[in-house]
């Protein structure tokens, strides 16, 4: 609990005109939701050299996804330091346990994630932002570094994930297609359930 609410005030002091005034609900809400996703990935990886990178992707993917959610941003210094931190903990998780093949992979799973939503971006009308685009390197690190089937299920998962968000907001709006739909909260819990259910 005490990670999930040291993240959002982590985020409130660097972004502070994203937070926002938190009410108590804000809060609490934060704290359960870190705790919780806290204590699933410490049951998935027990006391390894791996679970201080993966706390780290839990504690960021929640003010990640609000603060995409109320304000359809991504920010960098948010991304950024998931990205680097993450990759820091991973090369001395491979350091420890002689996985040099897992952090290469990671890296590659890094770049193929990024440049695939950077077509994406580019080439179609699907909504996908550049904070869509940045965020995909991390998570690409993160699943490629436990596999390339982690990789490709992460990845086609948060594309049904965001189909669904998509068709549920439409439904909410009767029918009308809203102009901008919050797409990290889908690859975030897609990435998320992946690393979680694929050992």
């Amino acid at each position: 609990m005490c990670l999930g609410l040291a993240a959002d005030i982590f985020v409130r002091r660097t972004l502070p005109q994203l937070a926002g005034d938190a009410s108590r609900r804000q809060w609490m809400t934060t704290a359960a939701a870190g705790f919780a996703l806290s204590a699933l990935l410490a049951w998935r990886f027990g006391a390894t050299s791996e679970l201080p990178a993966y706390l780290l992707l839990g504690i960021f993917a929640i003010p990640l996804a609000r603060i995409d959610i109320e304000h359809h941003l991504l920010p960098n210094r948010l991304v950024g330091p998931l990205l680097g931190a993450g990759l820091a903990f991973l090369a001395a998780a491979a350091v420890a346990q002689g996985a040099a093949g897992s952090l290469l992979r990671g890296a590659a799973g890094s770049a193929i994630l990024f440049f695939f939503y950077l077509i994406l971006a580019l080439t179609s009308r699907n909504g996908l932002g550049m904070g869509d685009v940045k965020l995909a390197a991390p998570l690409g690190l993160y699943l490629g570094y436990l596999g390339w089937q982690q990789l490709f299920y992460g990845g086609a998962l948060a594309f049904v994930a965001g189909g669904l968000a998509s068709v549920v907001l439409v439904l909410k709006n009767r029918g009308n297609k809203p102009r901008e739909v919050a797409y990290g909260p889908s690859m975030l819990a897609a990435g998320l359930a992946v690393i979680l259910l694929f050992p």
